[in-house]
């Protein structure tokens, strides 16, 4: 066995700043060990400051103060400076844009006027937050709750990559958010003095958001879990985050229920212009910090070991994204154009809600509970999903997911509005036609 690495000095003082706030009581052993170096990074940032007649500091090729580009990259993008294209970007993002989407953050979950909370740090995607969020505060010893269906994505993160177990509670009773199921996993989950937890609204696979009763019942279930002694930890997915298609649901974040609610309750926000912003291959997400309890002291220690983690694997964000991020959510038709996007999925999820509610006694597929986002799944019954998927794939040329063996989801964000009703058509008669196949 390889002897223990001694801690290095700047993670010892912010292990000692954060062992006075909850979010020390969370951190891995990795955690422990991570620190953003006085090195490169933070001597350049020192120098882009300070220097007066060179900043030598830096590797990039530089000309008249400005980086070096080929004229075949910037006659692609003629309204950027090269600075904005192929200048390395701070290890926790683009300051201005950080900003931007804080200011976005509480202008769209207005609880959040006057709440201390950390600066979002910019990470290359949502699944890259996740995964830092693992490598933060997730040991082999650690158990993270979640919705059960859930993405696949989830298990890979927290099981493969970090050897923690993924603990799903059921989502679902009786067409709505299963309140009494999710209070006894979370109270159960207490007795060890700890509840680390993954909610992800509008969820994927199944597209359903909490309404605003079932959400004052979550957020209940956590402060009483909280009243007790407990210390607990709360990620919110965001990713779909705006994309709700009933009066009933709730519209603002589960972060924004958590992030000033109780001492013992640490709230931390994964979102991004990813589905909101109709970019997905940009490939930009934010991490967001809130507890009541916290102070900026410990929002900046926090945010130094989340750079230590960025900077230790992919050292930056790619700068044209995050350059284009800017020009985007300044732009005056952005906003309109987006209205009318999401218009447009919502039409979408009325075709497919309709259908579904034609068919609710079908023998074969039951629908999960959905009311948001791009997806709704269904539970198969006498077929296995797989078998589904391929079929619908192979002999109709509809391509479907298969997220466990019962359930399979279809992404009606991808379809279009007049293909849909066909689409689901199809997919229902062919289970049929495979059960009964098999029934001969």
């Amino acid at each position: 066995m390889a002897n223990k690495i001694n801690l290095n000095p700047l993670a010892e003082e912010l292990n000692e700043i954060l062992s006075q706030s909850l979010a020390g009581q969370f951190l891995s052993d990795l955690g422990t060990r991570l620190y953003f170096p006085k090195g490169i990074i933070a001597q350049s940032g020192e120098a882009k400051k300070h220097s007066k007649i060179a900043n030598a500091t830096i590797g990039m090729a530089v000309k008249n103060g400005k980086p070096l580009i080929l004229n075949a990259l910037k006659d692609q993008l003629p309204g950027f400076e090269s600075q904005e294209i192929v200048a390395y970007s701070p290890t926790a993002g683009i300051e201005e844009l950080r900003k931007e989407w804080r200011d976005a953050i509480i202008r769209k979950n207005p609880s959040l006027k006057g709440v201390s909370m950390s600066l979002p740090v910019l990470v290359p995607g949502l699944t890259a937050g996740l995964s830092y969020l693992s490598d933060l505060f997730l040991d082999e010893d650690s158990v993270l709750l979640t919705g059960n269906p859930a993405w696949d994505n989830y298990v890979l993160i927290v099981e493969a990559r970090r050897n923690s177990r993924l603990k799903g509670f059921s989502l679902f009773k009786d067409n709505g958010f299963d309140i009494t199921g999710f209070e006894a996993t979370v109270k159960e989950e207490a007795k060890s003095g700890t509840v680390r937890m993954l909610l992800n609204f509008p969820q994927n696979p199944s597209g359903y958001t909490p309404t605003k009763r079932e959400t004052a019942e979550i957020v209940r279930v956590l402060m009483e879990t909280a009243d007790s002694g407990a210390k607990i930890m709360v990620w919110s997915d965001d990713a779909y985050f705006g994309l709700d298609y009933e009066d009933d649901i709730e519209p603002e974040s589960l972060f924004a229920k958590l992030a000033n609610a109780h001492e013992n309750i640490l709230a931390i926000k994964i979102d991004g212009p990813t589905k909101e912003d109709y970019v997905w291959g940009l490939r930009t997400g934010f991490i967001t910090f809130a507890s009541k309890g916290m102070k900026e002291e410990h929002y900046d220690a926090l945010i130094k070991k989340l750079m230590g983690a960025i900077r230790s694997s992919v050292s930056c964000a790619a700068t044209p994204s995050q350059s284009l991020m800017l020009h985007m959510l300044g732009h005056p038709e952005s906003e309109a154009e987006k209205t009318e996007f999401r218009k447009l999925l919502e039409e979408r999820y009325r075709v497919v809600r309709k259908f579904i509610d034609a068919h609710k006694d079908h023998p074969v597929l039951s629908a999960l509970p959905f009311n948001s986002g791009y997806f709704m799944s269904m539970k198969c019954t006498g077929v296995g999903a797989e078998e589904l998927r391929v079929k619908l794939l192979h002999d109709h040329g509809i391509g479907t997911i298969a997220i466990d063996p019962s359930h399979l989801r279809v992404a009606f964000s991808s379809v279009d509005t007049e293909k849909l009703e066909m689409v689901f058509e199809v997919i229902f008669q062919t289970a049929i036609k495979i059960v009964e196949t098999k029934n001969r």
